[in-house]
């Protein structure tokens, strides 16, 4: 397992440099570059000042060279500094990674509880009027649309009733103030993956229960609970670890429509907004943050199957 770990680690390294030289690529051959949006900004700045910055911020090199500059201070831990922002990458990026893990962590637990509540209960009891409900919630929460679902919480728990606020984090020295502020976005997404969640399970536990193991753990007469919770579940984990291990990358990708919808400063309107704004620093750092989680996630996905399932061997 260790040989197979540390492998997968050096094809997680080689993928991240191959990322970054995607994402470098395709954001410099957006139309305009820094300087041009900020002599647009500023119709003062004459061409020897535009010549200037742009040699001082190094787009006047070629793109593979600006890539080489780039990477070279990246390892070196220099991320560079954000233009948008004016502050170093590293201090704009953990602030929003903090609210994204707070918002989107808080809503994966809600929402992964549920369904695992809800997805077992109906997999024991496949074609009752439960199980015809739990499918009916589930098709409701990957049909409904998140700027839908967000707006109908606003007007009504924040424009009518006047019960939470409509948006924004709060103040951070007060816990009870950012909790407010949290519950409808965390609402809104919770929701939002509750229905995908509940069908995973209900699916794989669903499986599981048919399985012959099964079958001889109540003939030897083991309780119900014991047979849904040690037996049935484990092997039901099997397929949904590798659910969870892709939603990792959403925690700090952030979620934009949410976030957006509820003026939430978290990671997915930061990327928006680098990207829109070429700013080259921010945007790569934050995507390959996303990509780095995601491909890391998965890798503890891979080797939870081996203790999840003994049959399962990477020699």
């Amino acid at each position: 397992m260790i040989r197979f770990a540390a492998l997968r680690l050096v094809e997680i390294a080689a993928m991240l440099v191959l990322m970054s030289f995607a994402i470098y690529g395709l954001i410099g051959l957006m139309p305009g570059d820094p300087i041009d949006l900020m002599m647009g900004a500023d119709p003062h700045l004459s061409a020897a000042d535009l010549a200037r910055l742009k040699s001082l911020y190094g787009v006047d090199k070629p793109l593979i060279g600006r890539y080489g500059a780039w990477a070279q201070a990246a390892l070196s831990g220099d991320l560079g500094y954000s233009r948008l922002f004016s502050a170093p990458v590293v201090g704009t990026l953990l602030p929003r990674l903090e609210n994204s893990l707070i918002l989107l962590g808080s809503s994966f637990a809600i929402a992964f509880a549920a369904a695992l509540g809800l997805g077992i209960a109906a997999a024991r009891r496949p074609g009752s009027r439960f199980d015809a409900a739990v499918n009916f919630v589930c098709f409701a929460g990957v049909s409904v649309p998140t700027f839908w679902l967000a707006l109908i919480l606003i007007l009504v728990f924040a424009q009518s009733l006047g019960w939470l606020p409509a948006g924004g984090t709060g103040k951070a020295a007060d816990a009870v103030d950012r909790v407010r502020h949290l519950v409808l976005p965390v609402a809104t997404l919770a929701f939002a993956s509750l229905g995908g969640y509940t069908r995973y399970v209900r699916a794989a536990m669903r499986d599981a229960l048919a399985e012959d193991h099964i079958r001889t753990a109540r003939a030897k007469g083991a309780s119900e609970a014991r047979v849904v919770w040690r037996h049935a579940l484990r092997g039901a984990l099997v397929p949904i670890t590798t659910v969870l291990a892709l939603s990792f990358g959403t925690l700090v990708s952030g979620a934009l429509v949410t976030e957006t919808m509820f003026a939430y400063p978290g990671m997915g309107k930061l990327i928006f907004d680098a990207v829109m704004g070429n700013d080259y620093n921010l945007a790569l750092a934050a995507l390959l943050l996303a990509t780095a989680v995601t491909m890391l996630a998965n890798l503890a996905a891979d080797l939870a199957y081996a203790w999840l399932d003994p049959r399962v061997s990477y020699r």
